[in-house]
């Protein structure tokens, strides 16, 4: 997950390096995505290699650079606008608002999916009740989100484990079970295997990995609530990396062993895992209530998601930088205005699983989606590290890209080409999936891009002709 829904740290509070790890383990793992890499079998180790070189690690790098130089309220918004101005921190925090818009469905998705497997698992690819289900669990939280920050961390709290921690053990713990009692695995192991298929659209997929990875900058956003972030951010942030990698890589390998990659579906691969190893053990009939627990920790843990990055637009709006309007909070001090707008916009993405040839596909379109509207806020961050570097090389970084100059270029110019990399392939249609008309299939994406990255530009040239002033609260 990236930096979504920053979790509140209370005041005066002093984070250590295990504490720092988890706020960035709890915003960033989760089983939902599992089931894209499975589809490469053991060829994903080279692919995860590569993830981890070109963006895990500079990412990790950049946030423990900025977070500990700049360590303010705002994060990404803080760190570009020191970089290029109001306007590109505008744009960054926009696409942190925005690139929600299309991953609320995913989310909603495999909450409806799992909720199929307490009711009739043939329910998971009927795309009625999908939509259905989804729309009902996404206006109930955010009617829910209205009634302020306290109703949604406390669902949150709950949601972080049960919604996608507990899920992401279980893939694990069960895969590993599952074989250690003697059952073969899907994909059986060669020297072969290990190699993967270089050509575009077999590789399309790996553009979505950035969403396993999203998130790690969330440390860098509370190093001011460390005693010492030269040493606490950094160590924190490797030991989040080694984390996220082993739950990542294990969880997509043991679902790859167990489901075969004909059957892997991205919405409900991780349910079909939990199914097929439970009926091994002849306990079938825990399947029900553990898709019970893991749907209803999936809503516990959107409610926050849901109203996080709205205030952050909302915040930016109230220093004057976007519309007034956007501003605009209730009683509660939440952003009506934006949550609506964010509602209608993820129902209308929503309803993309009625309109594409399978569920799996709807899946992956909304999973490129988001991951291009959030690549252009990690190449932000990624040029603001090297520009920082040259126009405030005096300030204070208590953690420093080691290497000097050269260095932090490497860094920013290594993330920046895999930001590009992972942005080309997601406009490239998967093989393993049905996608329909190639050229549809890009004109939709690239629609979708274009219409939730453009506002801030208009913005700007709104601002142009009437100047916006702060918003004043509607009591």
């Amino acid at each position: 997950m990236n930096a979504r829904a920053r979790p509140g740290v209370r005041e005066g509070a002093r984070l250590g390096v295990l504490a720092l790890a988890m706020i960035n383990v709890a915003a960033i793992v989760s089983a939902r995505n599992l089931p894209v890499m499975a589809e490469y079998g053991w060829a994903m180790l080279a692919l995860f290699a590569l993830a981890i070189l070109v963006f895990l690690i500079p990412i990790a790098m950049v946030a423990a650079e900025l977070g500990t130089a700049w360590p303010r309220d705002g994060g990404v918004y803080a760190w570009v606008k020191e970089a290029f101005g109001e306007r590109a921190g505008f744009l960054a925090v926009w696409c942190d608002y925005a690139e929600n818009v299309a991953w609320f469905p995913t989310v909603l998705s495999f909450m409806a999916a799992s909720l199929a497997y307490a009711i009739d698992p043939a329910l998971a690819s009927n795309k009625v009740y999908l939509v259905v289900v989804m729309l009902t669990f996404f206006w109930a939280t955010t009617l829910l989100s209205l009634r302020g920050v306290g109703a949604s961390s406390r669902l949150g709290a709950i949601g972080t484990i049960a919604g996608s921690i507990l899920p992401a053990v279980l893939v694990v713990g069960l895969g590993a079970a599952y074989l250690l009692r003697g059952h073969p695995s899907q994909i059986p192991f060669s020297a072969e295997a290990l190699v993967p298929d270089v050509s575009l659209d077999n590789l399309a997929f790996l553009g979505g990995i950035v969403l396993l990875f999203t998130g790690m900058e969330m440390a860098g956003f509370h190093a001011r609530d460390t005693r010492d972030p030269g040493r606490v951010v950094p160590r924190a942030i490797a030991l989040c990396v080694g984390i996220v990698v082993a739950f990542s890589v294990l969880g997509s390998l043991f679902l790859a062993f167990v489901v075969p990659q004909q059957q892997i579906s991205l919405v409900s691969g991780v349910m079909e895992l939990f199914a097929s190893v439970l009926d091994s053990f002849g306990a079938g009939w825990l399947l029900a209530p553990l898709a019970l627990v893991v749907t209803l920790g999936g809503v516990a843990h959107l409610a926050p998601w849901i109203l996080g990055p709205a205030k952050g637009v909302a915040a930016v709006a109230a220093d004057g930088v976007a519309p007034a309007r956007l501003g605009r909070v209730n009683r509660n001090d939440v952003p009506v205005g934006l949550l609506v707008a964010q509602g209608i916009g993820g129902s209308v993405f929503s309803l993309l699983f009625l309109l594409v040839p399978s569920v799996s596909t709807s899946y992956w379109m909304l999973s490129a989606v988001t991951a291009q509207i959030v690549i252009v806020m990690y190449a932000l961050m990624f040029a603001a590290v090297v520009r920082l570097r040259h126009t405030r090389p005096a300030t204070p970084r208590p953690y420093r890209i080691p290497g000097g100059l050269p260095g932090v270029w490497a860094v920013g110019g290594i993330g920046l080409a895999g930001c590009v990399f992972a942005f080309v392939l997601g406009f490239v249609p998967p093989s393993q999936l049905e996608t329909g008309d190639t050229v549809v299939y890009v004109l939709l994406l690239g629609l979708a891009v274009v219409v939730l990255s453009l506002p801030p530009f208009l913005f700007a040239l709104f601002r142009r002709a009437r100047p916006t002033t702060p918003a004043p609260a509607v009591r």
